[in-house]
């Protein structure tokens, strides 16, 4: 049923596209941490053959894996990525039209291969772009905002216990900032409130090892939450432009599944709730 589901939808024109002969493609849209990525792979893996297209800004270079929150090798569950960790940041930032080129190749590489397209992230610059050159059904994964940001803030605090902030001093290149483009180059943190404050702890050589580190530290945190709400603000509001323009979005409600994993029971999980409706929460 839900491959019947998905393909009376890939097969109706204007669902998130223009008309026209283009690839079809499922894509997931929504706000950082809504479980795009989750339910990427659990309908690559329930619905075979089917690989990803990432289409999140940040997650497309290579190297700061923590920091840009890229799902794992065994999160993947055999699933192939496309465009996940792929660029060198040296090369510079890619434009929407050129994720629009990178993005529709590997949509027609998989089409020709006889599996279906999932195209997953949260730039929605990039999704407009593609969405020019495919024919695509467009799942939208929402989350109340308090939900959300409660799970925002926790991933902040999980991501530096595994490491981030270390992560962040390995790839810390001053001489960057001296003419040769950001100090973490394209895919590092962009707010520039964080970036001072990040730089003055590493300046510093740690958390503690000079007077004020601690507390810049401290602030850093706080702003690097904050500034991630913001973020999700945007992306909301930008769907939500979308829907205005008359984007054929489907609206998926996963804030019972966030609480779920805020109380302690895992990352959201999806399941198929019964004929005639689409993926909910489990």
């Amino acid at each position: 049923m839900g491959r019947q589901l998905l393909q009376q939808h890939l097969g109706v024109p204007g669902c998130g596209a223009r008309r026209g002969k283009r690839e079809k493609v499922v894509v997931i849209m929504g706000a950082t941490g809504t479980g795009k990525s989750k339910l990427s792979i659990d309908l690559a893996v329930r619905m075979p053959p089917a690989e990803v297209v990432n289409s999140d800004k940040m997650q497309v270079y290579a190297g700061l894996d923590l920091t840009t929150n890229k799902i794992t090798a065994a999160e993947r569950c055999g699933v192939r990525h496309h465009l996940l960790g792929e660029l060198d940041p040296a090369a510079g930032e890619l434009s929407a039209a050129g994720f629009r080129s990178l993005g529709g190749a590997a949509v027609a590489d998989i089409a020709a291969r006889r599996r279906l397209p999932i195209v997953a992230g949260g730039s929605n610059s990039f999704i407009h772009a593609l969405m020019a050159a495919v024919q695509g059904c467009l799942l939208w994964v929402d989350v109340s905002a308090a939900a959300l940001y409660e799970h925002l803030d926790r991933r902040v605090e999980e991501m530096l216990a595994a490491g981030m902030f270390e992560e962040l001093a390995a790839n810390y290149d001053p001489c960057r900032q001296r003419g040769q483009g950001d100090t973490w180059g394209p895919g590092g943190p962009s707010e520039s409130r964080v970036r001072p404050l990040l730089r003055e702890v590493l300046a510093g050589g740690g958390c503690g090892r000079r007077p004020g580190a601690a507390a810049a530290y401290r602030a850093a945190v706080e702003e690097i939450k904050l500034n991630t709400r913001r973020l999700a603000d945007v992306q909301v509001r930008k769907i939500w432009r979308l829907w205005a323009a008359g984007w054929r979005l489907r609206r998926l409600d996963a804030t019972a599944a966030v609480a779920a994993a805020l109380e302690g029971g895992g990352g959201p999980t999806w399941r198929r709730p019964g004929r005639g409706t689409w993926w909910g929460p489990a």
